[in-house]
């Protein structure tokens, strides 16, 4: 290949390299055209200049085309996939926005009161015959005992009056479940207000009453 092929050549291949580097981040369709532009200038300047008595075959030159169509493909469907993004999380704030104002479910054993309410909920693996409930206050202090009795896996909420407490800070619960004196798994999980939704990082967020920006995917059921 002579010195004017391999110009070519790299130069396919860096503009290839620069859009594997992004990581799909899509960049301005000028800069495609660019690239288009230096490409088609460097294969007329080797087609005015190359050796007659050995010129560039039909092999090479389709090569050569082929590598920055390829470049120019994978620029468009960054730019497509990007464009199908934005528009995919610019729709799901929109609807997220009847959110706000309900309270939402996720994994945690904070009670943050609502109205003087506190909802929760608990998660268990396999049935219980004995669930038990402890408001804890944040100096360690039981609150309040909640027997709950025998239930069976899945998830199951109960509620804490709260009018009465007047601590500082965010009670939290702990769940003791048993079957035949053995413990069952169980994941806690408390419940928020959503007073705003947005985006960070690309992704949609919501603006919790009690713990701030907290990433949509986290939330495990609207109440």
């Amino acid at each position: 290949m002579n010195k004017d092929n391999a110009m070519i050549t790299a130069t396919a291949s860096s503009t290839a390299a620069s859009t594997t580097a992004l990581g799909g981040t899509s960049t301005t369709a000028s800069t495609t055209d660019v690239a288009q532009d230096r490409f088609l200038k460097l294969l007329v300047a080797q087609l005015n200049n190359q050796d007659p008595m050995n010129p560039m075959d039909n092999a090479q030159m389709t090569s050569q085309m082929a590598q920055i169509n390829t470049v120019t493909g994978i620029q468009q469907v960054n730019d497509t996939l990007k464009s199908m993004a934005e528009q995919f999380t610019a729709m799901q704030v929109l609807q997220g926005s009847s959110m706000v104002g309900h309270s939402v479910l996720l994994e945690g054993n904070s009670l943050t009161p609502v109205d003087g309410v506190a909802v929760g909920a608990i998660e268990l693996a396999s049935r219980a015959e004995s669930v038990k409930l402890e408001v804890i206050s944040p100096g360690g202090q039981v609150l309040q005992t909640i027997n709950k009795g025998a239930l069976d896996a899945g998830r199951h909420y109960f509620d804490w009056d709260a009018s009465n407490y007047t601590g500082a800070g965010t009670p939290t619960f702990k769940i003791t479940a048993t079957l035949g004196g053995k413990a069952i798994e169980a994941t806690p999980l408390s419940s928020d207000k959503v007073v705003s939704v947005g985006v960070e990082n690309g992704a949609m967020t919501v603006q919790l009453q009690g713990r701030g920006a907290t990433a949509y995917s986290s939330v495990k059921a609207i109440l």
